[in-house]
C-alpha cells in the first residue's frame, strides 16, 4: 500500500516538473522572442533613423546647391543690382579727359626696370561716394585703393565712409576744359594761394588719414603751371602727396614736382575709358604688361559694374604681379 502511494506521489511530481519545464520553456521562448523582437525592432529603428538622416542630408545638400547656384549669378549682374541707383549720368569714363571722345592721354615716359621679385600694381578706384560702392569694391577680393570724392549734396557721407577704412585717397575735383556737371567746391585755376590752402585744410579735417590725393577731371587745372604750384604748396603744408590722374597730355605736374624736388607719380593705365567689360579686361592685361616692364604700374578705374566684374575675373592674371595699395608702391 505504501509503495502504491509512493508511486503516485512520484508520478505527480514528475508531471509537475514536466509542466514546469514546458512553462519555463514557453517563458524562455517568449523572452527570446521579445528580446529578438526588441533588437530587430531597434535595428529597424536605427535603419529608419539612418534613412531619415540620409534623406535630410540629401535635402540639405540640394538646398546648399540651390543657394550656391543663386550666389553664382554673374558678378556683373549682382554689381549692377547693387549700383543701379548710383550710376552717374555719364556713359563712359571719358568725362575725366579734356575732350570726351579723346583717347586717354599717354602715360609718363619711364625707364625699363628689371626687378628680382614680382612687379607691383596699384589699382585706384576713383569717384567712390556711397556705401554700396564701397561694398562692391571690397567684394572684388583684391587690394583696391579707394579714392573718395569730397562730400556733396549727392554724396554727403564720404568722410564717414572713409573713416572706416585703414587707407584711402581723396579724389579732389579740379577745373576741366569741358565738363557740364562740375562737382561742388572744384578747385579753379584762378583760386588764390590762401583759397587753395583753406580747401586742402578742409579736406584734411574731413579726411584726417589722407596722405594721397589725385585729381578728379582737372584737365584745365593740371595744365596750368601757376595753379599747380599753388596746389603743391598747399598739399606740402599738410603732408599730402599728389598723384596725377593724367587727364590731359598737357599736364604741368611733372615740371612742378621736379621744381619742388618731389617725385612725379602718375597714372599709367586708365582701365575704363570705355566701359565694356572686354575693353576693361584688355586694359588690365596692359597694366600688368606695364608693371612687368617698369617694375611697377598705376591703373585707375571707377566703381562701375563692368570694371569691378573684369577685375574679379582677372584674379588668375593678376597672380603675375603683386596688387598693392598706392602707399606700398612709393
Amino acid at each position: 500500500m505504501a509503495k502504491r502511494k509512493k508511486r503516485k506521489t512520484q508520478k505527480k511530481s514528475s508531471s509537475f516538473l514536466t509542466y514546469l519545464a514546458w512553462f519555463l520553456a514557453a517563458v524562455a521562448m517568449i523572452l527570446v522572442s521579445f528580446v529578438a523582437g526588441y533588437y530587430i525592432g531597434q535595428e529597424d529603428g536605427i535603419s529608419q533613423v539612418k534613412h531619415e538622416v540620409h534623406a535630410q542630408k540629401k535635402k540639405n545638400l540640394a538646398l546648399l546647391k540651390k543657394l550656391e547656384k543663386a550666389t553664382q549669378i554673374p558678378v556683373q549682374k549682382r554689381l549692377k543690382a547693387v549700383l543701379k541707383k548710383e550710376q552717374p549720368t555719364y556713359k563712359t569714363a571719358a568725362h575725366e579727359f579734356d575732350t570726351p571722345l579723346a583717347k586717354p592721354p599717354k602715360p609718363p615716359k619711364r625707364k625699363i626696370v628689371h626687378t628680382a621679385g614680382k612687379p607691383k600694381l596699384a589699382i585706384i578706384i576713383d569717384d567712390v561716394g556711397t556705401k554700396s560702392q564701397v561694398r562692391a569694391i571690397k567684394s572684388v577680393g583684391i587690394p583696391l585703393t579707394m579714392s573718395f570724392l569730397p562730400p556733396s549734396p549727392a554724396r554727403p557721407n564720404t568722410p564717414k565712409l572713409a573713416s572706416h577704412e585703414q587707407f584711402y585717397m581723396v579724389h579732389l575735383p579740379m577745373e576741366a576744359m569741358h565738363w557740364s556737371a562740375e562737382e561742388p567746391n572744384t578747385l579753379r585755376i584762378n583760386d588764390s594761394q590762401s583759397q587753395m590752402i583753406q580747401r586742402v585744410q578742409k579736406i584734411k579735417q574731413l579726411f584726417p588719414k589722407v596722405h594721397y590725393i589725385n585729381n578728379h577731371t582737372g584737365s584745365k587745372f593740371t595744365s596750368n603751371e601757376v595753379a599747380m604750384n599753388r596746389l603743391i604748396v598747399a598739399l606740402n603744408k599738410y603732408n599730402i602727396s599728389f598723384i596725377d590722374s593724367r587727364t590731359t597730355a598737357q599736364t604741368k605736374a611733372p615740371r612742378v614736382m621736379k621744381n619742388f624736388g618731389l617725385r612725379y607719380v602718375a597714372r599709367d593705365i586708365f582701365l575704363d575709358h570705355h566701359m565694356e567689360e572686354k575693353y576693361v579686361l584688355g586694359q588690365i592685361k596692359q597694366a600688368i604688361k606695364v608693371a612687368k616692364l617698369h617694375g611697377s604700374a598705376i591703373a585707375i578705374g571707377h566703381p562701375h559694374p563692368n570694371t569691378l566684374s573684369a577685375l574679379k575675373k582677372s584674379k588668375s592674371l593678376l597672380k603675375d604681379v603683386d596688387v598693392v595699395y598706392i602707399y606700398q608702391l612709393y
